[in-house]
């Protein structure tokens, strides 16, 4: 978690990331999970994109939330953000899953804010605590280097 007890301690319902990514769980597809999931990511401009989960039923098919935030905010020219909201139906504090943060470390700084809806608060992170080794174009190409000196 990090340092700012503010973000830490703030009631969800008073945080308009997280009220938009509780609307966008509401129009989430989830026959086979029944766990509807809502992303709402800012860009650095202010702009807000919103996902929801949609399941198919070949579970390696699904969109999570989260993708569909960045595919629809990405298919609109952006790529700089600075905060991403997750809220479930339970409200149990659900977080990114790993594939969905390897995601946001494509288009996101380590220190991208992730606040994830507890009900009655939220848990804030970076995307560096939850994610603190991610596969970039450095890691692709620092292995190509090596490739080829053998």
């Amino acid at each position: 978690m990090t340092d700012d007890s503010a973000d830490a301690t703030a009631e969800p319902t008073d945080d308009p990331l997280v009220a938009a990514a509780r609307e966008a769980f509401a129009d989430a597809y989830v026959p086979y999970s029944e766990y509807p999931v809502g992303a709402a990511l800012r860009a650095t401009d202010g702009t807000v994109f919103v996902g929801c989960n949609i399941e198919n039923a070949n579970y390696s098919n699904s969109l999570h939330a989260e993708e569909v935030a960045v595919a629809e905010a990405v298919k609109q020219g952006y790529t700089e953000f600075d905060r991403l909201a997750v809220a479930s139906d339970a409200r149990d504090g659900v977080t990114p899953c790993g594939m969905c943060r390897q995601t946001l470390a494509e288009f996101c700084d380590a220190d991208l804010d992730v606040v994830c809806d507890e009900g009655d608060g939220v848990s804030t992170y970076t995307l560096g605590e939850l994610i603190p080794e991610t596969i970039s174009l450095q890691t692709l190409t620092d292995a190509e280097a090596q490739r080829r000196q053998r």
